[in-house]
């Protein structure tokens, strides 16, 4: 049974940084395309960023685009996403995923159980 496990949330203020880390069990990996996204409340779930596993290509979301870096530790079996510059509309429960499609559909299952950014102004 995979489970992917969120962490490195919280609370922090306009201009901030967090690091947040997915981490898997039962998985590696550097052997799969993963994607970040984020569901602010009252809103739909959306794509954030995503790593492919052919050359670590990567892909962002316009907003995040020059703020968010994801990355990998392929030593620690996780994916990252460095975030800086935080905005507070950046606020969200942040999940990670495997995905279906290249580079912004998640796969249906795997969802786990987030973890909560806030951005305060």
């Amino acid at each position: 049974q995979v489970q992917l496990v969120e962490s490195g949330g919280g609370l922090v203020q306009a201009g901030g940084s967090l690091r947040l880390s997915c981490a898997a069990s039962g998985r590696t990996l550097s052997n799969y395309a993963m994607g970040w996204f984020r569901q602010a409340p009252g809103k739909e779930r959306e794509f954030v960023a995503a790593i492919h596993f052919i050359g670590s290509s990567t892909s962002y979301a316009d907003s995040v685009k020059g703020r968010f870096i994801i990355s990998r530790d392929n030593a620690k079996n996780t994916v990252d996403l460095q975030m800086n510059s935080l905005k507070p509309e950046d606020t969200a429960v942040y999940y990670c995923n495997f995905l279906r499609n290249w580079p912004r559909t998640p796969r249906d299952d795997y969802w786990g159980q987030g973890t909560q950014v806030t951005v305060s102004s």
